[in-house]
């Protein structure tokens, strides 16, 4: 009697073990349809986060895991295709917001040695500012801001620095240059003196925030020299800081799309991987 309860016995045990795996996979499976639901109305992250909760939740419900698995790799192609997208229309509207500015400004680039040119207010351009100590301000195509300090004079004042004042008593000063040159030009001395964005004492911020003040400009070096900036230099610096904000951003999101390109190729081809696997 008791031999013939055992098989019995084992048989009842793996038909509740049999209740018990499918009753898992009916509350997955919940998990699952809600995570279908917010991937077809584009919420992605709810999606990833039901999907999450179904391999920590449900680690025996294979056959929902490997169907959220799926899924996962569908809402993570959707998510960077909209963000692809995305990253396009803006690229679009910060192109456009430069087309609507680009006659202010002239690209300076001599393609036998640059392989990179910079771009200036056509104010600010060489030929229109001899003999004449100022504030140039210039961006190159990269987005990369700059200012030049440019003096010319009878007489060398060897400067490296220079200090800017408002009205109001204050002020933003450069650190020595880390490129500064000198030449003659006839009796002429012309000395400049370069200063990257971010290493320019926030002198260019200074000045973009103070564009419609009567501003001060004073060469520092072994002589001082002093001059007043004019309108036209003040209304520069602000425009050549607009361009450079949009050439970075455009440089930012280039460098998403790429991202997001590479990412799109990695998911479609894990997508045909699988399919592959399934059809052998």
């Amino acid at each position: 009697m008791r031999r013939a309860l055992l098989p019995f016995l084992a048989g009842m045990v793996a038909v509740c073990s049999l209740i018990g795996c499918n009753d898992i996979e009916k509350q997955a499976d919940v998990k699952l349809q809600e995570a279908k639901a917010a991937y077809q109305q584009g919420n992605f992250d709810i999606a990833k986060q039901l999907i999450d909760s179904i391999k920590i939740l449900f680690p025996k419900a294979f056959d929902t895991r490997r169907a959220s698995l799926a899924l996962q790799r569908e809402v993570e192609l959707a998510e960077q295709n909209k963000l692809l997208t995305d990253i396009n229309a803006e690229l679009e509207q910060k192109q456009q917001e430069i087309a609507d500015i680009q006659d202010v400004f002239v690209l300076e680039k001599d393609a036998e040695y640059q392989r990179i040119g910079n771009y200036m207010d056509k104010t600010q351009t060489v030929e229109k500012n001899l003999h004449r100590s100022f504030l140039r301000f210039q961006v190159s195509e990269e987005g990369k801001l700059s200012m030049t300090s440019i003096y010319c004079g009878a007489g060398n004042i060897h400067h490296t620095a220079v200090k800017v004042t408002a009205p109001d008593g204050s002020s933003a000063e450069t650190p020595n240059s880390k490129d500064s040159y000198e030449t003659t030009d006839l009796e002429e001395r012309i000395e400049k003196a370069d200063y990257k964005y971010g290493e320019d004492g926030g002198v260019i911020d200074f000045i973009a925030a103070h564009q419609d003040e009567n501003l001060k400009v004073q060469f520092i070096g072994d002589k001082n020299f002093n001059t007043t900036m004019t309108p036209q230099d003040r209304k520069a610096a602000a425009s050549v800081a607009q361009l450079a904000t949009l050439l970075n951003r455009i440089t930012e999101l280039n460098k998403a799309s790429e991202e997001a390109q590479l990412k799109i190729r990695y998911i479609e081809k894990r997508i045909a991987d699988k399919a592959a696997e399934e059809v052998d």
